[in-house]
């Protein structure tokens, strides 16, 4: 004879986060130095910008990132910092929406420094792809973490100084003697105005093509095809086609570098590339608004509006939710 279950005596599972990162090392085998990771989540509801917001800033913290992070509604800020323990993340980037006033918190684990940025303006990486003719952004290029430039960041106030450092420990640190220049395919570019205390953070591709060489030749090379010559009489017609000559873009002689390795079969070290940047999203416009000591906790070290320096952002005793 069938017989009913008791729900209520069945075994309750921890509430912790699924998460699913590659094995991947916790220490550059040539700098020594521990390699930063993130989790990037959002705390309370998002709206449907806000959501796919967040999985544009874990396509840009790859690869040390976990693209595929499951969060629920009953896991707090407790269970996202005992799971990053043993995974070695040190950086937790979390997007909320209190009021219906977008915040970004950029915080350090276990034990802070967190920074509260206020979401003036944001696009998404899709919108941004839109918005060009000839997009381009292949899988490959997120296989290397992008660098970092700092832009009006040098400042002597003790706000701007945190937030400099924790930009430049969000990414891992490379080594000019020893880095790989096939492996510097994407940037991340952050630049504060001190008149509007507005922070632009834009996220591009890097690609080099070598100067004097036009694109039908450069196609031939990297893509190993035969083109079309039926309806030509001499291959030196597709060549010296109108337009397709010696292809410039309009390149300026700031853009050209001499490379000191090759690159691949078009870029080598012993010919002159122009370096190129395509914006690939998403875009955001960050105002600071509060630097707390502790991890979403703590006293208070800068506060944009001394009004709300008490109250916080709803994410303050978040560490005892749940307990």
């Amino acid at each position: 004879m069938a017989r009913w279950r008791d729900r209520r005596r069945q075994k309750q599972t921890v509430r912790t986060p699924a998460t699913k990162i590659k094995n991947q090392p916790n220490v550059d085998q040539i700098t020594g130095s521990k390699i930063p990771k993130s989790f990037v989540f959002a705390r309370g509801k998002l709206p449907g910008p806000l959501k796919q917001l967040e999985l544009d800033l874990r396509k840009l913290m790859l690869p040390y990132t976990a693209l595929k992070l499951k969060e629920k509604k009953r896991n707090n800020l407790k269970d996202f910092l005992n799971v990053s323990g043993p995974m070695g993340v040190t950086h937790f980037l979390m997007l909320s929406n209190p009021k219906s006033v977008p915040h970004l918190r950029v915080a350090r684990t276990p034990q802070g420094p967190t920074l509260t940025f206020q979401l003036e303006e944001y696009s998404l990486a899709a919108d941004v792809a839109k918005s060009q003719p000839r997009y381009r952004c292949t899988q490959e290029i997120f296989k290397n973490s992008p660098l970092i430039v700092l832009s009006g960041f040098g400042g002597g106030e003790k706000h701007l100084k945190l937030a400099t450092i924790m930009f430049q420990n969000i990414f891992p640190a490379i080594d000019i003697n020893t880095v790989k220049l096939g492996t510097c395919q994407r940037i991340v570019l952050l630049n504060h105005n001190a008149d509007t205390k507005l922070i632009d953070l834009r996220h591009y591709s890097i690609r080099l093509q070598p100067v004097g060489v036009s694109r039908r030749v450069r196609k031939i090379v990297q893509g190993h095809q035969v083109p079309d010559l039926r309806n030509l009489q001499d291959v030196s017609d597709f060549l010296t086609k109108a337009g397709c000559g010696s292809e410039s873009e309009g390149d300026e002689e700031a853009s050209h570098v001499s490379l000191t390795s090759d690159i691949d079969r078009v870029n080598k070290a012993s010919n002159k590339s122009a370096v190129k940047l395509q914006e690939i999203g998403p875009r955001l416009t960050l105002r600071l608004v509060k630097v707390e000591e502790g991890l979403c906790a703590g006293n208070v070290i800068f506060s944009e509006f001394e009004k709300e320096s008490g109250e916080g952002d709803g994410a303050d005793g978040e560490m005892e939710d749940g307990e």
